[in-house]
């Protein structure tokens, strides 16, 4: 509270001086002017023409500092609450469900199951998965990652996909429905891309299984739960897609980003080292025909721009995260892609910084593993 009173300080006397016509004196001016009144026969009623203009400054201050203590304390007990129900709900799982995650650290699709992990305060194991050899990952016919082994009881659940991984999860948090019976909701299906490629895909992906209550409670309208879904897949159909063809946009950008995914991922020396510099030229190659493919721009970054300000305005300036007071689930994978350090330490990524106000967040942690976002 002293930090508040502090701060509105400056306020309160910016106040009285437009109220009083005059800035407010310090107790030595105020000394000084009341002498140069005495010796200058200013008299009782000049005085009191002074003093009323300091009075309304006082009362202004006063307001001030009462309406900012109180706007401090409703925050404090704001955060409060937010984070007793995070306490709430880790102290609930963490005795129902041990979570294990296999993960690319520099890959944006493990990026987004960690924020929602860290998010919900749920406590997990990561295992760091070797991208060449995927030993790790030998366990599952599903190749990519990220992957959940989740334990609940007697029961062990793979979860795979990071929107089925969050939208699970997320049920079992809202509905308490036990995780075999939620991951049910979620079936995989084989289908061939436009590349005639067979990839799987998962259903009803971007969807909570909650009753009709369930649902208005945690989102209060129908239209809440449409943007949600609708901001969601836009962030996999296409904020995804930009992030190869702006990481690997030149030869320079593209040795960067792989020095730094070899750095930060579990490779061996002499896979580093082939991965450093063979991966960096492919990658390179590869984005080339990802822009073609999504037939992005001849400067790739004005899509990036574009995307981040279209995230912007869909935001608003009247609400500080798409879920309102705090994050739903597109902010989660559209906002916290990394640190903003972590951005700066790629070559280029500053542009996105200085062209728009959340640009930042699209690229950054985007030095990613590409095999997973082909």
């Amino acid at each position: 509270m002293a930090h508040a009173v502090r701060a509105l300080w400056p306020l309160g006397r910016a106040l009285a001086w437009r109220l009083g016509d005059r800035p407010a004196l310090g107790l030595h001016a105020q000394s000084r002017a009341g002498f140069t009144g005495a010796a200058g026969g200013s008299g009782p009623a000049a005085t009191a023409r002074k003093g009323g203009p300091r009075l309304l400054g006082a009362a202004a201050l006063a307001l001030g500092g009462a309406l900012g203590l109180y706007h401090t304390a409703r925050w404090h007990l704001r955060t409060q609450d937010l984070r007793a129900e995070r306490s709430a709900t880790q102290l609930s799982l963490s005795s129902h469900l041990q979570l294990t995650l296999y993960q690319y650290k520099t890959c944006p699709f493990c990026s987004k199951v960690r924020a929602f992990l860290d998010f919900h305060a749920l406590p997990y194991q990561v295992v760091e998965v070797n991208p060449v050899r995927r030993a790790e990952i030998k366990f599952s016919s599903y190749r990519k990652v990220p992957i959940v082994m989740a334990q609940e009881g007697e029961s062990l659940q793979q979860l795979n996909d990071s929107s089925v991984i969050i939208s699970a999860l997320k049920t079992y948090l809202v509905s308490g429905q036990p995780l075999a019976d939620i991951i049910t909701y979620y079936p995989p299906m084989k289908a061939v891309n436009d590349q005639g490629k067979e990839v799987t895909e998962f259903c009803n992906k971007y969807w909570l299984m909650l009753d009709e209550k369930e649902a208005q409670r945690m989102y209060g309208g129908k239209e809440a739960r449409t943007e949600e879904m609708k901001w969601r897949q836009w962030a996999d159909d296409w904020l995804v897609h930009l992030i190869s063809p702006n990481v690997y946009r030149t030869p320079a950008e593209a040795l960067a980003s792989f020095d730094y995914i070899v750095k930060e991922g579990n490779f061996g020396t002499v896979e580093g080292a082939m991965a450093k510099y063979m991966g960096a030229a492919a990658m390179y190659f590869i984005s080339k025909r990802l822009k073609r493919r999504h037939h992005l721009r001849d400067d790739v970054r004005e899509d990036l721009y574009e995307a981040a300000n279209k995230w912007v305005a869909a935001v608003g300036k009247d609400r500080p995260f798409m879920g309102g007071q705090k994050p739903n689930l597109a902010d989660l994978f559209a906002e916290p892609r990394g640190d903003k350090a972590r951005a700066e330490r790629l070559e280029g990524s500053s542009g996105s910084c200085r062209n728009c106000r959340r640009g930042y967040s699209l690229l950054a942690g985007a030095a990613a593993v590409a095999a997973d976002i082909i």
